[in-house]
Formats: structure tokens, sequence, C-alpha cells
């Protein structure tokens, strides 16, 4: 048997209740993991709330997408990984009704990424939907790499809004990485702090300076690439972007878009749901993250720029609330032991 939260109809984080299931077993090509640390996302309190991306799976459900854990079980088919692995999985909860919301998860054998043992879960539990949507922002321009690595962005410029958030801290680190210079975004001197403990190599606190003439200060030709958390700021960002510059937008809003002005330049806009990526940028996400994690360049914790918020598995109503009221860090749930 094992403990599992549920929810049985979407509702506030009340609706979750721990309960006992039995222990799934790991069919053909598919990997059963213990759950570490669950992570707790946006998209995972939405889903609950019965307000998240539509998947056409209804409750009862185990809710969270993203986790880390120790590989358990394989199932017959399995390669490159043996039980006593530590892993990081990804959508574990899309289109599925089990997430990592539970002391073990069976997944297909793709959605279970290996990491060195040295890796701590803390960060194999804040890859999945941040890390994966980062990469797909970064990587969106016409002229831009397929994939990060060390390199791929040498010579662009990288505007990140919101930069204390979970997205915003990857794309600062996975950005920094491949070689780009990172301007960012902030709301208050704390998450400055944060944002510079990512690696930003600018830190702008919209509420006391004026951003654009900062952008211009530091960034002759402006951002190639903008990572954007709100469509609010796009007058903002089509105003200080390069000629042929991309925003990559990954929140649902409603988009005013001054259209002369992104004529004017030639610009872009894509919107991204890592969800719904194709498998090729998919697999070149998950590649390039892991590789990155791999090589000790993704780092979490406060004096990486994200502070770690943990609960004990008794409290995930207590961190989906926590979730929904912004607070700022990664909320990680603790479902089992290391």
């Amino acid at each position: 048997m094992m403990r599992a939260a549920v929810f049985t109809e979407p509702g506030p984080a009340s609706v979750l209740q721990i309960t006992e299931r039995d222990l799934p077993p790991a069919g053909p090509d598919e990997v059963r993991v213990r759950i570490v640390l669950s992570a707790v996302n946006p998209t995972d309190t939405g889903t609950r709330a019965g307000k998240g991306v539509p998947d056409g799976v209804k409750p009862p459900r185990v809710p969270n997408q993203d986790g880390a854990g120790i590989v358990d079980a394989i199932g017959d088919g399995v390669t490159g990984l043996e039980p006593g692995d530590h892993v990081w999985v990804w959508d574990a909860g899309y289109g599925r009704e089990n997430g990592t919301a539970q002391e073990f998860v069976v997944l297909p054998r793709r959605q279970v990424v290996r990491m060195n043992d040295d890796v701590p879960f803390e960060v194999g539990a804040d890859l999945g939907i941040p890390a994966l949507t980062a990469h797909r922002c970064l990587t969106l321009a016409s002229d831009g790499p397929a994939r990060l690595e060390p390199g791929a962005l040498d010579g662009r410029t990288v505007l990140v809004a919101g930069g204390a958030g979970a997205v915003g801290n990857a794309a600062i680190q996975l950005a920094k990485w491949s070689g780009a210079t990172v301007l960012t975004t902030v709301s208050s001197k704390e998450k400055a702090e944060l944002a510079a403990a990512a690696g930003a190599d600018t830190v702008i606190n919209y509420r006391d300076e004026d951003v654009a003439a900062r952008i211009r200060e530091v960034s002759e030709g402006g951002p190639n690439i903008v990572v954007e958390v709100n469509t609010d700021n796009l007058p903002l960002d089509l105003d200080v972007i390069a000629p042929n510059g991309n925003v990559a937008i990954y929140v649902a809003g409603k988009v005013a878009i001054p259209s002369f002005k992104a004529m004017l330049k030639n610009v872009s806009l894509d919107f991204v749901l890592t969800y719904t990526t194709s498998a090729e940028e998919k697999d070149n996400a998950v590649a390039a993250v892991a590789e990155a994690v791999n090589a000790g360049a993704f780092r979490v914790g406060e004096d990486a720029g994200l502070p770690i918020l943990r609960y004990p598995f008794e409290r995930i109503a207590d961190a989906h609330e926590a979730v929904e009221q912004n607070a700022v860090g990664k909320v990680v749930i603790e479902v089992t032991q290391p």
C-alpha cells in the first residue's frame, strides 16, 4: 500500500485528502518512481481548482506535475535506468490521473530522467514545468538554437520579466549557461537580491526605476529575446527589443499589441505551453536541462535565487494555498524520505 493525495472534485485546497492506495505495478516500458519531493506549480493548483489546462481527465486525480525521487522498479523493455537511480519527472499528471503527490508514481520511460546522485532532490523537483518552459522560451527565435548548450546564446541579450519566479529563475540560469547576457525585472529589493543570486547581469526594480531607460543604458541594441510573464508588458517589450527580436509569452492573458512597433522592428511573438510542445521540442528541452543540471549549472535555494519552501505531505493543502498566495520561492512537498 501507499499514500496518495487525491481530490474527487475540483475546488479549494481543502478538497485534497490523503488516502491509501494499492502500489501500482510498472508495466512494459514504464518506470515506478518513489517520490521524495513533489513540487507545486500554479498549473497544479489550477488543475485542482478546475481552472487548469484542459486535458480530458476528470477527478478523482492525484495532482502535481513535477517531482524528484528514486527508481523503485522498471518494466520490461526499459533501458538506461536501474532501481536506485536518482531521477526527476515531467508532466506526470498531464492527461493522466496520477501526478507526483503520492509515494509512488508509474510513468512512461520517456518522462523519467536520470540525474547524478550528487544533485539535490530539490533541484530535480524544480525542473519539469519551470525549466522546460524556460528552455522553450529561449529557443523560439527563428535564428536561435533548437537546443541550449554552452555557447548556444553567445552574443545575445535576454530580458527575463519576473526574475524571482520559478520560470524566471530557470530562464536566467539556462540563458547564462548558454552564454547570454541577462537582464531581468523585479518588483522589490528582496526579489532583486534573488534575481542577482540566480546570475542576472543587470537587475531592474520596475517599481522605482525607469525600465526602458535602464535597459537602453546597459544594452545598446536592446534584448534579442524577451521571456515574458505579463502580457501588460508588451508595449515596453516592443519599445526596447532589438530588431528581429522575439518575445516569448508563457502566461495566459488578454493581449493588446502595438502592432506598428512590432512591424517596424520585424519582431515575432510566440506563446508557450510546455505541455503541448512537439515531441522534438520537448526532447531537446529535457536533454538540455538534464545536461545543465548534471554539469552543476542549475541550482536552487536562496543562494541561487529560488528559496525552497518545504511542507510535510500531511500539509499538502497548505502547500497549494501557498502557491495560490504567490509565495516567493519553490514550494515542495516532502512525500517520502530520501
